[in-house]
């Protein structure tokens, strides 16, 4: 479904013709790096302008993994500073942790009820993260349950997903249809809105950018560690010395340029390359400065920020409330859907 097309009452559970509530989330891992921004902060700015936006920070999720827990705290408040310097305003979006909302596990608890163990252990994300484990955490196998319950809470019509979460999507879908069938109409299946910058490639041009493989860039780093990463990225591997011709179509720096550097600038780098006649640090170094130019306001903002980390409190506090709202009302229609109202079999 295209971004804006109205939908039916049926599919977002919201009223027909309003745009469709979106939620997203994302694991705290620290500071945002470009990855992060390039396949959903930047996407989520946009559509806060125009839906009703749900965005969190998914610490129970994190918990799967192995952060240290003296860190983890740390993590959230760095995520949330991220969120809200590049432009993530909590006056326009719901901002919180999901910790914060113990209705988000309840929901996981009670969506078990409708899900087949087979469905979770086909997903691929699942088969790829416990084939090295000799023993595996259940967690693992239910992260797409809390994964639909997060979204599924707040009757989100739409979320904004790379293509390596569609498949956690499609079972978001399944257990609203199960659970539907089941206890009546009640959960959306939301769809898909997609990221407008595809896979975004690491800087060694072969995995997904992530913070773990150290293939990225902090979006809040200070120039000197922006051109410490950007200089060690790979290029053509066709290209060895400074005047080989290079090809920008299959070079991951060209596709960095085209995110972050003037597009009047573009022609010139792809000419450039073809010829031989700029070698790839020089290319290099104009991408690192693209990145720095990029990212210049973004860094002041977190700087005030880091600075008053009450208001940043207050805000996930304020934001967690408004969720809080939401997800009441959810459990409460689920629980007597289920027939966990005892109280009203007495009178």
């Amino acid at each position: 479904m295209a971004e804006g097309q109205m939908t039916t009452e049926a599919e977002t559970g919201r009223e027909v013709g309003v745009s469709p509530r979106v939620f997203s989330g994302m694991q705290p891992s620290g500071e945002a790096h470009l990855g992060n921004y390039l396949g959903a902060l930047r996407r989520w700015v946009e559509l806060q302008e125009s839906h009703e936006c749900f965005f969190c920070i998914v610490d129970q999720h994190a918990i799967t993994g192995d952060i240290p827990a003296e860190e983890l705290a740390t993590r959230i408040l760095d995520l949330a500073i991220s969120f809200l310097a590049v432009g993530l305003d909590p006056e326009r979006s719901v901002i919180f942790v999901q910790s914060d909302v113990p209705e988000h596990t309840e929901l996981a608890w009670l969506f078990n009820a409708v899900t087949p163990v087979g469905s979770l252990e086909r997903m691929t994300q699942y088969k790829d993260k416990t084939a090295r484990m000799e023993s595996i955490p259940a967690g693992l196998l239910n992260y797409p349950i809390l994964q639909a319950a997060d979204i599924l809470l707040y009757r989100a019509g739409a979320v904004p997903v790379g293509e390596d979460q569609l498949q956690h999507l499609e079972l978001t879908r399944e257990i609203a249809r199960r659970w539907n069938a089941r206890y009546g109409d009640f959960f959306p299946e939301p769809v898909a809105i997609p990221g407008v910058g595809g896979r975004i490639l690491g800087l060694d041009g072969k995995a997904k950018m992530s913070k773990s493989v150290g293939n990225t860039v902090r979006i809040l780093a200070e120039p000197d560690e922006i051109w410490d990463r950007v200089r060690t990225a790979v290029t053509d591997p066709q290209r060895v010395r400074r005047d080989d011709p290079g090809r920008p179509e299959v070079c991951n720096v060209f596709t960095l340029h085209q995110h972050f550097t003037n597009p009047d600038r573009l022609d010139d780098i792809a000419n450039q390359c073809r010829a031989g006649t700029r070698g790839c640090v020089a290319c290099k170094r104009i991408l690192a400065e693209s990145i720095e130019e990029h990212f210049r306001e973004v860094r002041e903002r977190a700087a005030e920020l880091k600075a008053d980390p009450r208001r940043v409190r207050a805000i996930l506090e304020a934001g967690a409330e408004r969720a809080r709202s939401e997800a009441r009302e959810t459990i409460r229609q689920v629980r007597d859907r289920m027939g966990m109202d005892w109280r009203s079999a007495w009178g």
